[in-house]
């Protein structure tokens, strides 16, 4: 039975050497996901923009939040509400995936040649576009409200670095155990769901009484938002020191995962 290296040196050199292949697997789920639609890839515009409405729409009118620390102003709640929803996004978008990335691929598992390992890096390809053009439609709604976005935005992808080896981490590690385990996906599809709202998405962290903070804290998504707000809205230097210890963090498990994935994997075939 073929044996798979675990070694991170050849997780980046599978990486590097298939990028043609990721690049092009990656354009052909942005195309497909809206082939057949009549607006086609401009949903990926709309979305958004309607998302942000309804958001604001219940959260502002509805519920009359207003942003601990901010304002009174709806369109500030909304564009601050909307920056932590980008962010949650990205990683729910690649966590629900992921349990169904093998199983909805099984031609692929059949095929020695294929790297199987790349087909998180491709899922991560996908959501990183929207979360882009996400980014987009955020930018454009605060350069018409509030003017010239700070220079902190420019941090933006350090800030967001330590997530997406954080997602790949669990992605891998969802992959493989979705083979094995079909109720997997169920479970993330509930888990994702309840880390929305505990995550600092429609509300701060100091709008919450002092004993449930340290829970709020327990939450991986609560500090990658609030520091994503800090550089993209409120125009701070992002904490180098939490960043490169979440870094750090986010690499171990992103290595554990990939190693577990490329373990399991020989089983894959079997199992379909």
């Amino acid at each position: 039975m073929q044996n798979f290296s675990t070694s991170p040196i050849h997780l980046v050199g599978s990486a590097w050497k298939n990028r043609a292949l990721i690049s092009a697997l990656v354009r052909r789920e942005v195309v497909g996901r809206y082939r057949g639609s009549m607006m086609g890839i401009l949903w990926s515009f709309f979305n958004p923009i309607l998302m942000l409405a309804v958001y604001t729409f219940v959260f502002s009118v509805v519920f009359k939040s207003r942003w601990a620390g901010g304002s009174d102003s709806k369109t500030e709640f909304a564009l601050v509400l909307f920056s932590g929803l980008i962010v949650f996004n990205l990683f729910a978008e690649c966590i629900n995936r992921a349990p169904s990335l093998i199983l909805n691929n099984v031609n692929y598992v059949k095929k020695v040649v294929f790297p199987l390992e790349v087909l998180p890096l491709v899922a991560l390809g996908s959501a990183l576009f929207h979360t882009i053009i996400s980014l987009i439609v955020w930018m454009v709604a605060y350069l018409v409200l509030f003017g010239m976005p700070h220079a902190t935005v420019l941090l933006l992808p350090l800030v967001i670095m330590p997530l997406i080896l954080f997602v790949l981490g669990l992605s891998w590690a969802l992959a493989s155990l979705g083979v094995y385990l079909r109720d997997v996906s169920q479970v993330i599809g509930i888990v994702t769901t309840v880390l929305m709202f505990l995550s600092p998405i429609f509300y701060s962290t100091s709008s919450l009484p002092e004993q449930y903070r340290p829970l709020l804290q327990l939450n991986p998504m609560t500090p990658v938002i609030e520091q994503v707000r800090e550089v993209l809205f409120w125009g701070r230097l992002p904490d180098m020191g939490f960043l490169m210890i979440y870094l750090a963090a986010s690499a171990a498990i992103a290595m554990l995962g990939f190693a577990w994935f490329q373990k399991t994997r020989k089983g894959f075939a079997d199992v379909l």
